[in-house]
């Protein structure tokens, strides 16, 4: 009999073994240095991404367009609140968002090409308020 419960208990042996050995192996990965590296390498830049973020928030805001874009949307909203033309409110409408639209674009463009970024910064802004689009286009 005790061959027959042998080859059981060896097997259930094994598989303890093996979960204790899968939890040594998940502890020694969770502890390692490498994963708390990680850990706080990605900690590091997504508080580096927010604040960067926060800080093209706040520009875009203090910005001429973003006290543009701010004042059309007030606007809009007291003629909303008016009962206004709703063809007018369309216009001011697309108006606000070609602007919101364009100031994007140039984040875009300074994000991807950090090394024209001074060169962006200190050219003056030539938009035509109308259609919104560089004059040098048009």
């Amino acid at each position: 009999m005790k061959e027959e419960q042998q080859p059981e208990d060896n097997l259930g042996d094994e598989f303890r073994t093996l979960g204790n050995n899968l939890l040594g192996a998940l502890r020694s990965v969770w502890d390692s240095p490498e994963r708390k590296r990680l850990t706080e390498e990605l900690e590091t830049n997504l508080n580096e991404f927010s604040a960067t973020l926060r800080k093209e928030v706040e520009s875009f805001n203090e910005s001429p367009t973003g006290q543009r874009l701010k004042d059309d949307v007030d606007t809009i909203g007291g003629k909303v609140r008016s009962e206004i033309n709703d063809s007018r409110i369309k216009d001011d409408l697309l108006s606000a968002l070609r602007s919101a639209n364009n100031e994007l674009a140039k984040v875009i463009e300074r994000w991807s090409n950090p090394s024209s970024d001074s060169a962006q910064q200190s050219a003056p802004e030539n938009v035509d308020s109308e259609n919104s689009t560089p004059q040098s286009e048009a």
